[in-house]
């Protein structure tokens, strides 16, 4: 690989090791239960009540389902599948196959029984661990294609007195019989906690598939603690902090702050009552560390605005006035940059009367440190809550990488970057402007696909992000532009770069989800997603009737409005000659949203950008063959599984764009 640009890693100090420090996760609980025994180390939320576990309390838990483990014949090597939402019976889980030897392997919940069958058969899973019901009749639907599942155990014993339990336990009952088995089994399980080194596997996680079938993630006890340790020391993470695990079990963001960094600084992780609570949860808690995809912090901004619209004269000034206030001075005075006396005790006042009752409302009173990743937010929407007094700061990370690559320090939090090399990461940016890393949280491999880990990773530990990007200069900081294999050339040799101008348009409210097309074409062209909820609310206000998604994505006053925003995007990339070329040139509202469940989307909401050209080559040709609407049906997944099918008719507008620094209609 030739390298254009290289960045060095900041000094991490020494390996983690046995010496240096626990060598496992086990081997961190114990730490934890000895050195904070009282400290809260998991909450949930049940019937409306807050329960509360202790490291001591939460050790002897996850010591008697290892011991369950045992006694029902879990082997080291053996693979555990955990499905459900955040629980910390299920956590727990995870650290007690790995007392075993075993390997956890989560999956994402809302995934359909089809994909649950895929990584199930692939890690060949001996036990699955299953939240509830659902995710009971989930694997009991394709327990015919999964030889290797032997025990399925559940957590939560609704509506399952009458299945067959030949094969399948109440998790309660597993670990009675591990707190039974302690005399006999106890030594046999020392033997294999003491066994476990860096070295050994941690967790195996699925990358979310968008370009084909997810490949299983293997992440040792290294990967993990180190990355653990040097994200934690980056940002002063301590035993008092709290968290909120509310996003998906599956994904390597959840797994890094809810078990690696909870475990190496001893914070406690709380687990919401259910997704459809996770906000008043959220502000009952108030967490001290805080991540969140950039849809929250939209969809959190969309409600405060939608709410301010139908608030008094008076509110309505004072936020406005305030905000101002926020806006120019509150990211000096998060960053402790100099600031006039007037402006403090303004920003002070704005405090006392918007900031802190809205912090307060938003559940983001207390926090110290709070990320978001996975999309670039929109500038106004990160200026806005830096401009609140919240220390919001953006990471790049990879499942591969256990997350973390890049972070902002604080003071040097911008909304364009995603930051420097975070501790113990070295990068560099190839000729081709392909992004490589390497770290101690570098995956081990793939697996049982040696040929997809030695195309990633090289012999010397370096691994192909897929992402294009660059430094700049002088600041060190990297900037992402979009993936590497969608970044391509118009058919005139102009640089088409899809994810950024997607970014640019989802920066609205009222667009949820953008796919643009013209790789190899003349012009560019693109569908649009409308966010319901937003243009909903927007249709309300303003007196349009709708009945269903269909009928207001068609709405004229609807199709007016995008076409105001693409309108505004066209004149923003035109102002950078490099991307001046990938400005829309016509688009239309998609009849229904991107959907998981349909294959659009993975679960993590990342567009399967070869499958929408495949499966909507009708509308796509209809963008480029100068008709004005066209009819269309298309398949559709209903939440029970059912299929069914949706027709429409869709009218593709034209869109304004920049030629020569005017305006004009495009042809």
């Amino acid at each position: 690989m030739t390298d254009a640009v290289a960045q060095p890693a900041p000094d991490s100090g020494p390996v983690l090791g046995p010496a240096t420090g626990p060598a496992s996760i086990p081997a961190l609980l114990a730490r934890n239960a000895a050195r904070h025994g009282a400290k809260p180390a998991w909450r949930e939320k049940e019937f409306g009540i807050w329960q509360s576990w202790t490291w001591a309390e939460a050790a002897v838990e996850i010591r008697a389902m290892a011991l369950g483990f045992l006694a029902r014949g879990l082997e080291p090597g053996d693979y555990v599948a955990i499905i459900g939402r955040n629980r910390p019976q299920l956590y727990w889980s995870m650290i007690a196959a790995q007392m075993c030897g075993a390997v956890p392997v989560p999956l994402y919940q809302d995934a359909v029984a089809e994909e649950m069958a895929y990584v199930l058969d692939h890690c060949g899973a001996r036990f699955v661990i299953a939240g509830d019901q659902e995710q009971v009749d989930k694997v009991l639907e394709i327990q015919d294609r999964l030889p290797a599942v032997e025990r399925i155990v559940y957590l939560d014993g609704r509506g399952m007195r009458k299945y067959d339990h030949a094969r399948m336990d109440a998790l309660a009952a597993l670990v009675a019989d591990g707190r039974a088995a302690s005399p006999e089994r106890g030594a046999e399980l020392d033997a294999r906690i003491a066994a476990l080194g860096p070295d050994s596997t941690c967790v195996m996680l699925y990358t979310s598939g968008t370009t084909g079938k997810p490949k299983g993630v293997v992440l040792s006890n290294r990967n993990i603690i180190e990355t653990a340790r040097n994200s934690s020391e980056f940002d002063g993470l301590r035993a008092g902090d709290e968290v909120l695990a509310y996003l998906p079990m599956a994904w390597v963001g959840d797994f890094i702050f809810s078990i690696g960094q909870a475990l190496w600084t001893g914070f406690c992780v709380n687990c919401p009552e259910s997704p459809d609570t996770m906000m008043t949860d959220l502000r009952e808690i108030g967490p001290t560390y805080f991540f969140a995809p950039p849809r929250v912090f939209e969809g959190q901004l969309t409600n405060v605005m939608i709410r301010m619209e139908d608030a008094g004269r008076l509110k309505q000034w004072l936020f406005h006035r305030f905000m101002a206030t926020a806006r120019r001075v509150g990211p000096a005075i998060l960053d402790g940059r100099p600031v006039a006396l007037s402006d403090r005790l303004a920003y002070a006042l704005g405090d006392l009367l918007v900031y802190g009752p809205l912090k307060n409302t938003l559940g983001y009173s207390r926090i110290r440190v709070g990320y978001t990743a996975g999309e670039a937010i929109g500038p106004e929407i990160f200026d806005f809550y830096r401009a609140l007094g919240i220390n919001l700061k953006q990471l790049y990370g990879q499942t591969e990488a256990s997350v973390f690559i890049t972070q902002q320090p604080d003071g040097e939090v911008r909304s364009d970057t995603v930051g420097v090399p975070s501790p113990g990461v070295e990068l560099r940016i190839a000729d081709n402007g392909e992004v490589f890393y390497r770290s101690p949280g570098t995956f081990v491999e793939y697996y049982k696909n040696a040929e997809s880990t030695a195309a990633t990773k090289d012999a010397e530990g370096w691994v192909a992000t897929g992402d294009a990007g660059f430094f700049e200069e002088g600041t060190g900081h990297l900037r992402i532009i979009d993936r590497a294999k969608d970044v391509g050339k118009m058919a005139d040799g102009r640089l088409f770069a899809p994810k950024y101008v997607e970014n640019k348009l989802k920066f609205y409210p009222a667009i949820l989800e953008a796919v643009v097309f013209g790789n190899g074409r003349d012009r560019c062209t693109a569908f649009v997603n409308i966010d319901l909820a937003a243009v909903g609310n927007w249709a309300e206000r303003n007196n349009i009737a709708y009945s269903s998604y269909q009928e207001l994505s068609q709405h004229p006053d609807v199709r007016g409005m995008i076409k105001a925003h693409i309108a505004e995007v066209n004149a923003s990339i035109a102002a950078d000659p490099m991307l001046a070329g990938c400005q829309i040139h016509r688009f239309l509202i998609l009849h229904k949203e991107l959907d998981a469940d349909d294959g659009e989307m993975t679960r993590t909401r990342k567009v399967r950008r070869r499958v929408i050209e495949e499966k909507y080559v009708d509308l796509i040709d209809a963008l480029y063959g100068g008709v004005a609407s066209i009819q269309t049906e298309t398949e559709v997944t209903y939440e029970d599984g059912r299929k069914g099918h949706i027709r429409a008719t869709l009218v593709i507008e034209e869109a304004a764009v920049v030629a020569g620094g005017q305006r004009m209609a495009a042809e």
